[in-house]
């Protein structure tokens, strides 16, 4: 009885022991990885040719020798700049769809804005055309006012520009100081920075918008 038993068992774990199909689980790899880099280049190529589209952008003003006297001062992150009015069309000519640290003062002379890992940047105060509270700029939405949306000109675009403080509490501030900074350029009011009805916009509260 123990020999059968003994004889009996090689061939029972032969039978339970699965085999890897390596053939085909090599080609299914295969298949993923070339998914993954179309896939990538493809979102790649689409980026290439929006910054071409944006071409026509001229280089991002430079801050003067002497900005005047800086009235405020925030740290916290760039998240983008888009056509002003239609948060969905994201511009990223000249570094400006590029994310990162900033560090933003607001002088006698304009909005200097310094990115560390991207490059700088300065709105001459004449340029300046408002601000508001809102919560979503391309590829990014907040809460209701977790953003606060300086809107500029540039190139004979308008563009709304995206900011999120480490202290969100400044920006009803900067909404206050960057209005009165446009409105004193014009005719005493402030331009308006409402949405263009392009009918992607999403609903925004404009908290503290004059």
């Amino acid at each position: 009885m123990t020999d059968l038993t003994s004889a009996a068992a090689p061939a029972i774990l032969a039978v339970e022991r699965p085999e890897i199909n390596w053939p085909g689980y090599i080609s299914w790899t295969i298949g993923m990885i070339l998914v993954v880099v179309l896939l990538y280049w493809l979102m790649r190529r689409a980026w290439q040719r929006r910054g071409e589209a944006q071409g026509d952008l001229p280089p991002l003003p430079q801050a003067p020798a002497e900005t005047g006297a800086v009235h405020l001062t925030a740290t916290g992150r760039y998240h983008g700049s888009t056509t002003a009015g239609q948060w969905l069309d994201r511009i990223i000519a000249r570094g400006l769809g590029t994310r990162s640290r900033a560090d933003l003062s607001l002088t006698d002379e304009g909005l200097l804005v310094e990115r560390p890992a991207a490059s700088t940047f300065f709105v001459p105060t004449g340029r300046l055309r408002g601000a508001r509270l809102d919560k979503a700029i391309a590829g990014k939405v907040l809460t209701e006012g977790g953003l606060l949306v300086i809107t500029w000109e540039h190139g004979g675009r308008r563009l709304d520009s995206g900011f999120r403080f480490d202290q969100a509490g400044e920006h009803p501030a900067w909404v206050e100081a960057v209005n009165a900074a446009a409105a004193a350029t014009t005719d005493g009011t402030p331009a308006d920075t409402s949405r263009a009805g392009d009918g992607a916009a999403l609903p925004h509260h404009q908290e503290g918008a004059p």
